[in-house]
């Protein structure tokens, strides 16, 4: 009798049931995995190579830093990792439920939603459509694609794929995917609540304070859940199966990822140190990141420690450099953070490329190391052949360490240089280096620096993509698909019996404590999917709510000022122009109350300010000056020639010429929808902005080009997309200045202030 006979009679006597995995939705993933990441690898040294030499992008609008910036950043987190992530996901689940994935056409619809997706944001990006908040810029209509695919495909299919496995307890791998695709659902959706007023436009529906407290809820938690916990899910899974290790320990595994999903949710704010946020939010998360060191060390020692035993290997296992690479970058980068959550670092580091450093160690080391070495040890299980070439995998892993060494060290040099320069002050109380443009010049060799270490790390993915080729091209002409077996699970189960304390003489809270210690408790949830998924929804939302509703609710954490007043329609139209071209990324609109600041810009910023500001512009990093006082600083015709040659208004200047705001015309048809939009949000427009917004909109545009033309400027410009965008800009922070309009017509005028700080003063109300 043969085997196979054998098998399968006893699978009919036994209730076996055959199955075979579904690995060509892994190689689909690993190949957009691949594509996507020199995609974004490539995008990232264009924008480096537009610091130093901002000519680079030839003139033209849609290749101008601010606008590639954020095609990066959604390149590298969401196309190169978040492919990664489906990699893992994919090929691990199925195997570690002993289930192939619930539904194929779910998976392929999962692929191709989400590769268009990306198209999309490559295709709108670049055109200035974008939301303008970081690493959540897409429009609406990309955002309920994301929700749909995300939840409706990846979700659905994930958590049916779970409910059918045969394998009784989940895996460490599976509860932080589970976590994964929970919280991310929560945060993209709550963050993205906007107003449209079109295809490609919308208005975030929080303002000012609450939407930089939402972004940053988003944004720090997009890192946590987005790009750490799906990897660690990674790592769990691929690291002893590459070492042949088991795990080293299990109860450090549920410590990491209890203490990791409660604990990461709190620490957003530390991104809004010394802003108009409220105090006591900003030193909560500054707390709860500081005890993110434990349960991420815990997790960093966890991995390198499941090596005990195999270290010998990493000698010579490419695929085993790069986890060690990727798990010690991962120490580094939760060492790190936690450090620049602390108020006092935060202060030198905040606006400044020390972060960008930050945030390029933990993608390309942490993130970057980890895929690559995912990829090396899958192609010969996918492709069914050897790997084409070892050597190529170690030559990519040594231009990957030093590529990385040689990116982030100049922008960590660059940061510290650029705040110690900043607060830099004389022994007579002065700025020691007011022209900002002083603190920008002296960090150009480092951007080329930069840029050079970009082009090593990239010619590292160009080998694996070779490798990858030449091992697709050695596959089988059909790929075996190897059957598998295994029982459904019997719907009853019964645990083992509860443990018993093995402590005696001690009190009974001792014994409690031993009991709950022995985890028993959890050894019970993982073999209930539905109960972990609640309790993983309830530390996220209880966390999350404990800050937004204090926010959200408490009226004095955002006080009113009684002379700050929406923006008129031809401001409107120019913020959005402002939104569209990406100054965000180059300028902040926020002064923190620090001695350098109000020296160099002005009074600091109020949370006052910034109640019609719908999405908030505050930024995080200053590659050009602050914004926030602009306002009146400089005339109407400086504005015009400064997009035109901002070289010939200020000597060094980095900043590329926007040439094309002063010959676009403005489309005064779309102001009516952008301020019913601001009325719809809240603000207090009177009827003439609300019935007659395109000629209010043209009459101050006529009186701003008729300035320029008085000044010896060009004429013609009062229909032109440039004259919106210095409205705005000469509107910028001016309103706290303003005096307040009395209650009582007949009542006198209040008296004359010396300065702009007095002024400020009485129009605080609460």
């Amino acid at each position: 009798m043969s085997a196979e006979t054998t098998l399968e009679n006893a699978t009919q006597d036994s209730n076996l049931e055959k199955f075979v995995y579904d690995d060509q939705i892994a190689r689909m993933f690993a190949l957009a995995t691949l594509v996507w990441g020199v995609v974004a690898f490539l995008v990232g040294i264009v924008i480096a190579t537009e610091l130093a030499f901002p000519s680079v992008n030839l003139g033209l609008d849609f290749i101008t830093f601010g606008r590639l910036r954020p095609l990066h950043t959604n390149a590298a987190i969401f196309a190169f990792a978040g492919n990664a992530i489906f990699t893992a996901v994919y090929y691990s689940t199925q195997r570690l439920c002993r289930a192939r994935m619930w539904s194929d056409m779910l998976s392929r619809l999962h692929f191709w939603g989400w590769q268009l997706i990306i198209l999309a944001a490559a295709l709108t990006l670049p055109l200035g459509i974008t939301q303008s908040k970081e690493y959540a810029e897409l429009e609406w209509p990309i955002d309920l694609a994301i929700a749909v695919v995300w939840v409706g495909f990846f979700g659905v299919n994930f958590f049916m794929t779970l409910a059918r496995r045969r394998e009784r307890h989940m895996y460490v791998a599976l509860w932080f995917y589970i976590a994964t695709i929970v919280t991310v659902a929560l945060l993209h959706v709550f963050n993205n609540l906007v107003v449209p007023i079109g295809l490609f436009k919308s208005y975030s529906v929080y303002a000012g304070v609450q939407d930089a407290f939402m972004q940053w809820w988003y944004g720090h938690n997009a890192v946590a859940f987005f790009l750490t916990t799906p990897f660690l899910g990674l790592m769990y899974y691929f690291l002893p199966k590459a070492a042949n290790r088991p795990i080293f320990s299990y109860k450090l595994s549920i410590l990491h990822f209890w203490s990791l999903v409660f604990i990461y949710i709190w620490a957003g704010p530390h991104h809004l140190h010394y802003t108009a946020l409220p105090q006591w939010a900003s030193t909560l998360g500054m707390l709860f990141s500081i005890m993110l060191w434990m349960p991420s060390w815990g997790g960093m020692i966890n991995g390198l420690l499941t090596l005990r035993g195999a270290w010998q290997k990493v000698t010579s296992d490419p695929v085993l450099k790069f986890f060690v690479v990727g798990i010690t970058f991962y120490g580094m980068s939760t060492f790190e953070g936690p450090v620049l959550s602390i108020k006092s670092v935060n202060a030198l580091s905040h606006y400044t490329d020390w972060t960008i450093a930050h945030v390029h160690a933990g993608a390309l080391g942490w993130n970057g190391f980890m895929t690559f070495g995912m990829i090396y040890w899958l192609l010969p299980r996918l492709f069914q052949t050897e790997l084409y070439s070892t050597r190529l995998a170690n030559l990519h892993f040594w231009l990957g360490t030093v590529g990385i060494l040689l990116y982030i060290f100049p922008i960590y040099v660059a940061g510290l240089t650029q705040g110690l320069m900043w607060r830099a002050i004389t022994d007579t109380g002065q700025l020691a280096y007011p022209n900002f443009v002083e603190t920008v010049r002296v960090l150009i060799p480092l951007y080329v620096i930069r840029a050079v270490g970009g082009v090593v790390f990239l010619a590292g993915a160009l080998l694996l993509s070779y490798n990858f080729f030449q091992t697709w091209k050695r596959r089988p002409a059909n790929y075996e698909e190897v059957e598998h077996y295994a029982p459904a699970l019997e719907p009853h189960y019964d645990d083992d019996p509860a443990p018993q304390s093995r402590l005696s003489g001690v009190l009974e809270v001792a014994k409690k404590l031993d009991v709950f210690e022995q985890l028993a408790w959890h050894r019970r949830w993982e073999r209930l999917p539905r109960l972990m998924t609640i309790w993983v929804i309830i530390s996220v939302v209880a966390a999350s709510l404990f800050e937004i509703i204090p926010t959200f609710l408490i009226r004095s954490n955002v006080p009113t000022i009684a002379t700050v007043t929406p923006y008129t329609p031809l401001e409107l139209a120019g913020r959005d122009i402002y939104v569209a071209e990406g100054c965000y990324n180059c300028h902040s609109q926020m002064i923190r109350p620090m001695l350098a600041e109000t020296k160099r810009y002005g009074e600091y910023s109020k949370p006052g300010e910034f109640v019609y500001d719908h999405p908030f512009q505050w930024g995080s990093r200053r590659i050009g000056p602050d914004l926030a006082r602009e306002g009146g600083k400089q005339s109407n015709l400086w504005h015009l020639i400064h997009f035109r040659d901002p070289e010939k208004m200020t000597k060094g200047s980095i900043m590329p010429p926007y040439p094309w705001l002063e010959k676009r015309k403005l489309n005064f048809k779309t102001i009516p929808d952008r301020v019913w939009a601001a009325s719809y949000l809240g603000a207090p427009y009177d009827k003439a902005a609300l019935s007659d917004s395109i000629t209010l909109a043209k009459q101050q545009a006529k009186a701003i080009a008729d300035d320029i033309e008085r000044q010896k400027g060009p004429s013609g410009l009062e229909d032109k997309q440039v004259v919106a965008l210095i409205a705005y800009l000469q509107r910028l922070g001016t309103d706290l200045f303003k005096t307040p309009k009395s209650p009582n017509p007949s009542a006198e005028p209040a008296p004359a202030a010396d300065n702009k700080t007095a002024q400020a003063e009485p129009a605080l109300t609460r």
